[in-house]
């Protein structure tokens, strides 16, 4: 299928954010250096300058006619938005903020939206003084005119203040809407300064409007944007992951420029939308979010409902900072399957070819996927019918100990894995490290006290790399990098087509773990769910499909696990909630098929298997009783930034069965002490029943140290000792 637009009058070309990282992940190691204290301020801003100057040059060489400023972070877009808003700190307050330091916990850290990047979650009241400091921004746009890119083609990104406020957290009484006025001026500031620099547009995220419609955002959009106050650029209002449709004639009566729409995940909202004649229309046509090509068939059925003007954009539906940077890199893939994958600069020129008005053919030139048929399965009995075997096999003390995974790759253990790749070091040689460090992590948490031993997954690169890798349907990039959050960089693997597995994945160092010890090993799988969201899953598969083959295969795993004697199997869904859709008319869908390929991974496994899931930085407040319905007899949650509030929603639901809320934050260098770790479990036992209750940290370790590790781990033990005593 071949479509012409030559008949759409684009004039523009842009892109609503680019990735963060560099091409090497420059951004990564220069923050860990610093942070490590082995590199200056002068040595990180020149990182930084690099970094923002290679990604506006890749934007200017793929022909877009605007380069975006504003849109870089040093560690979170929040956390810069709040910084812009206040007064912009150093970079000791900046990081003590995101990192914690041994005597401050850091901003509590969440999902941003529906997507794979956890964002810091600003903590505001009534002391919280606004000012708007633009120093940063100005300093963005003189890199760029210095770069030789001029004014009159730089387009400024700012988080919208209503989205800034809205997903902030508010202390004290009334809500976070009282301090809208002042946030408006010191908003207002920015704008000013915007536009003394020269900047004619700006672009203003306000991906709120995505999420169901409030009477409160509705009543705060009017104030931020219903008048014109003092001097500004144009304002062309962004809104990213969804549709901005039910906020229209909110919309069409404020005093903006123009609107970005995201016509990916909010296709066909144009249908019925009356635009103002005089705004300038930035439609976001290429999928910011997952890697494959676009084609014509999809452009056009995005387009549904436009009526032409000529004041068009063209762009990407929301920042690349979601894809890698460059997929002409990726040389070890298959032929057919590269030639179908656009990443961040690949996508840059897409959105000029649109803009150019050059045609687009439709390909599908990979493995189609096999059609599916929904079969509910349930494991039997239920939980709480199950608690009285697991108790009389297992003979757990009160508040039981264990990790939730992973130790720490150490630098030595990666140069195994390096070398095996690059053929210096033998399969068999590797395979024998890997084998005395699992037995010696064992040894250590046995020596330490810990009740339930992880091996520690050192044979694993990444939670859901690590099973593609062994799974038929995945492919992976050499150069495939996305931020996470901060310095933390995953590499999502290519889900393109059916899915099975060869041979059992992690039986044989669960086994080999087991035999160091008398206590019981803990199996690790990464949930079916939690693969589909953290791979780019070719874009014309059903999820649902997806997710019940990848529970197939999972299956399979845990009872083979079973079979080796490994009685308790944690099955991870970290990004269960982060794959909710954003409107609530969708979620009934969803959860029939994530819960039920939860079920269909564990439902073969005998009554006294503890069945164990992890989930982290979520909000579980809407959806508990679909997290019920996982049926897991262990669920472990983060809760030590947010001091134990996310238990609040488990009692409320009076949730049945155990819960492990993390009272260490792996998340930051600062090792939590024995007192702090008791009072965090005695908040716990306020809420919920003491039996119920286990103790753990809150997520993997895989990125802390074992000078961190080795205290936390030990006050962790210690904390629960003293419960048990009283």
């Amino acid at each position: 299928m071949v479509i012409t637009y030559s008949t759409i009058p684009i004039m523009k070309s842009h892109v609503s954010g680019w990735p963060r990282i560099g091409a090497q992940r420059e951004w990564k190691f220069a923050l860990e250096s610093f942070w490590k204290g082995k590199s200056s301020e002068s040595d990180l801003a020149a990182a930084r300058t690099a970094v923002k100057a290679e990604g506006r040059r890749s934007q200017k060489e793929a022909g877009l006619d605007w380069i975006t400023v504003g849109d870089f972070a040093d560690y979170d877009p929040m956390l810069t938005a709040w910084m812009r808003l206040t007064k912009f700190p150093g970079l000791t307050e900046q990081f003590r903020l995101a990192r914690g330091d041994a005597s401050s916990r850091p901003w509590d850290m969440t999902k941003w939206f529906d997507t794979n990047y956890h964002y810091l979650v600003p903590e505001l009241d009534a002391s919280t003084p606004w000012s708007g400091d633009a120093s940063e921004l100005k300093a963005d746009i003189a890199e760029a005119t210095a770069q030789g890119h001029p004014m009159s083609q730089i387009k400024a990104a700012l988080i919208g203040p209503i989205t800034f406020l809205a997903l902030s957290r508010w202390s004290g009484t009334g809500s976070v809407w009282q301090i809208l006025p002042q946030v408006l001026a010191a908003f207002d500031c920015l704008l000013a300064a915007l536009a003394a620099e020269g900047i004619s547009w700006v672009q203003v995220e306000e991906p709120i409007l995505a999420l169901d419609p409030s009477t409160e955002i509705e009543a705060a959009l009017r104030a931020a944007y219903g008048q014109r106050r003092g001097e500004r650029p144009q304002i062309l209002l962004a809104v990213p992951y969804g549709s901005a449709s039910d906020y229209s004639k909110t919309l069409n009566a404020l005093a903006i420029d123009g609107v970005h729409l995201d016509l990916v995940r909010g296709a066909g909202q144009l249908r019925d939308w009356k635009v103002p004649a005089w705004w300038t229309i930035s439609l976001g046509l290429i999928d910011g979010r997952n890697v494959w090509a676009s084609d014509a068939q999809r452009l056009a059925g995005a387009l549904e409902g436009w009526d032409r003007r000529e004041a068009t954009w063209v762009g990407t539906s929301c920042s690349l900072q979601h894809v890698p940077l460059d997929a002409s890199r990726e040389t070890q893939l298959p032929v057919v399957l590269r030639s179908r994958l656009s990443f961040a600069v690949q996508k840059a020129a897409e959105v000029a070819a649109l803009a150019k008005n050059q045609n687009w053919t439709a390909d599908k030139a990979v493995t189609k996927a096999a059609a599916w048929e929904p079969a509910e399965v349930r494991r039997s009995p239920l939980g709480t019918q199950r608690v009285a075997a697991q108790i009389e096999r297992w003979k757990l003390p009160s508040w039981p100990t264990t990790t939730i995974g992973s130790f720490p790759q150490t630098a030595e253990v990666r140069s195994w894995r390096a070398s095996w790749k690059a053929g210096h070091l033998s399969q068999a040689q590797y395979e024998t490290n890997l084998e005395n460090e699992i037995a010696r992590c064992v040894r250590w948490q046995d020596e330490i006290g810990l009740d339930v031993i992880v091996h520690g997954e050192f044979e694993r690169t990444d939670m859901v790399e690590y099973f593609g890798e062994q799974l038929d349907g995945f492919s992976f990039t050499q150069w495939g990098w996305v931020q996470s959050y901060g310095s933390r960089c995953v590499k999502p693997p290519i889900l393109h087509s059916d899915v099975s597995r060869r041979a059992p994945m992690t039986v044989r160092w669960a086994a080999h773990a087991q035999k160091q010890t008398s206590k019981p090993v803990k199996g690790m799988l990464t949930g079916p769910v939690t693969i589909l969201q953290w791979s780019f899953v070719r874009d014309d598969m059903a999820r649902a499909a997806v997710a019940d083959q990848v529970a197939r295969a999972l299956s399979a795993e845990v009872l083979d696990l079973e079979a080796a004697g490994i009685g308790i199997i944690q099955v991870d869904e970290p990004a269960l909630r982060e794959g909710l859709p954003l409107r609530k008319s969708d979620h009934k869908a969803y959860w029939q098929w994530a819960v039920n390929s939860f079920h269909r991974t564990v439902a073969g496994v005998r009554p006294e298997t503890q069945i164990h899931t992890h989930m982290c930085y979520s909000d579980f407040s809407t959806c508990l009783p679909e997290i019920a319905s996982l049926d897991a007899d262990v669920i472990t949650i983060e809760t030590s930034r947010s001091a134990m509030a996310l238990l609040d929603d488990f009692q409320r639901f009076a949730y049945p069965l155990a819960v492990g809320p993390g009272v260490w934050d792996i998340h930051s260098p600062r090792v939590p002490s024995t007192d702090e770790m008791v009072g965090l479990l005695k908040r716990a036992a306020e809420v919920l029943p003491a039996a119920q209750l286990w103790a753990n940290p809150d997520c993997g370790l895989k990125t802390r140290t074992w000078d961190e590790v080795t205290p936390s781990l030990k006050n962790l033990v210690e904390a629960a000792h003293l419960l048990r005593k009283g």
